[in-house]
């Protein structure tokens, strides 16, 4: 992150959570859908005692619900209203259906997922497999570090889903019981600066909304050709929102002084010969890893996931071309691949990075702590690679006893 100077701040030391909902709150809702689920409920806590004293105008609906909620969110967007939600885990897939329709109908919504997994054997663990279990339900998706990043994606979040060009959904991730209770300093904007940055939707076309006593078909089945026609509008819009992001996120630093370099964020990365790519809150230990190891003489960097979809395969592709040695770290799990899933698509893209070398790390799964020891290994690793020894594709760092023959054979639990 790149921080310029400003003529005033408002620090307070909250939690990751208490980001998101302050943010939600400048962003001055129409209507909010609140239904609580570990470890989002902070975020729905707070909003409700925004809204009990007086801070928050907007329309509240405790609903019963996952799936309500997203339900009462897309049909308020849709009626003009700008609208909030948060979700975690099993929320996320209880509302499943909600979230195609949403998609589908191009509401305008802002969600938060707080990162949980999602396994058969039910765990209350940190990891990204939410995330990636929803990932092709026409959402554009953002990744916050920490907790100054979970204020300024949601913000960030409201201009690209409501641009006139985009009219997308939005979805703001961040790791559970990482972010979501960490307490650190975060600089909160002033209202009237974050309505300045919004104030840009105003000026814009109005979108296609409901009216009383008007008609708009949402959702019509048959269509037959109109339908393919919708599809390629959507996914054309999406692919817009990369560029959109990276100009929001230069309009963003005008305003607050802060920029991420929109798609993706690069961390010492100009003379870097290896380099890891991650996302989430495992790029700040990534990051400490990497100052010890310059200090070593050892040429290494990072290149951090901001946007997950659309995927911002020219912008990964740009930064990584002719690297030594490229390690993806993922959260998650690609079931039917033997690489992690943010791996397995770009390495669709090797190819194109001319002479790099990539493997896989999957580390940080079912609440285990991507640690420095765990960081370190993947650069020696990487540094192996780049030398020409041979090492595996696959390292499960955060489980060192498996090994690619071995979960062949495995035929039991």
């Amino acid at each position: 992150m790149i921080t310029t100077a400003k003529t005033k701040t408002q620090i307070k030391v909250i939690t990751g959570n208490g980001a998101a909902a302050i943010a939600a709150k400048l962003a001055r809702p129409d209507v909010v859908a609140a239904y609580p689920i570990t470890p989002q409920t902070e975020i729905i806590e707070q909003i409700s005692k925004f809204h009990a004293i007086g801070e928050m105008d907007c329309e509240l609906i405790t609903v019963e619900g996952e799936n309500s909620a997203m339900n009462a969110v897309m049909a308020a967007s849709l009626a003009g209203g700008r609208v909030f939600t948060a979700t975690s885990s099993w929320g996320l897939a209880f509302m499943y259906d909600a979230v195609l329709a949403t998609a589908g109908a191009r509401a305008p919504v802002v969600m938060v997922n707080v990162n949980r997994e999602t396994p058969g054997i039910i765990a209350v663990s940190s990891g990204q497999q939410d995330m990636i279990s929803t990932r092709d339900s026409g959402w554009i998706f953002l990744i916050a570090e920490d907790c100054q990043e979970v204020m300024d994606l949601v913000l960030q979040a409201y201009r690209l889903a409501e641009d006139y060009d985009i009219q997308v959904p939005v979805m703001v991730h961040y790791d559970g019981f990482y972010l979501s209770y960490l307490s650190e300093g975060v600089d909160i904007p002033f209202q009237d600066d974050v309505d300045t940055f919004l104030s840009v939707l105003k000026e814009q076309p109005e979108r296609t909304k409901l009216t009383p006593g008007g008609g708009l078909g949402c959702g019509s089945h048959g269509i037959l050709g109109g339908y393919l026609e919708l599809r390629h509008k959507h996914m054309s819009a999406m692919e817009r929102s990369k560029d959109k992001f990276d100009l929001i996120d230069k309009e963003y630093e005008a305003i607050f002084g802060r920029s991420y370099g929109g798609q993706v964020e690069a961390y010492r990365m100009e003379d870097a010969d290896v380099v890891l790519v991650g996302s989430g809150s495992m790029c700040g230990t990534i990051k400490t890893v990497i100052d010890k190891r310059r200090e070593q003489g050892i040429k290494v960097g990072l290149l951090k996931l901001r946007m997950y979809r659309p995927f911002p395969s020219e912008s990964l592709v740009a930064a990584l071309k002719g690297k030594k040695a490229i390690g993806v770290v993922d959260r998650s799990l690609a079931f039917g691949f033997k690489g992690g899933p943010i791996y397995t698509e770009l390495k669709a893209f090797e190819t194109q990075l001319e002479s790099s070398k990539m493997i896989s790390f999957l580390d940080g799964i079912a609440n285990t702590d991507i640690t420095t020891a765990n960081v370190g290994q993947m650069i020696d690793t990487l540094c192996d690679l780049a030398a020409g020894k041979d090492v595996r594709e696959v390292t499960w760092v955060c489980y060192p006893e498996a090994h690619e023959d071995d979960l062949r054979k495995t035929g039991g639990q």
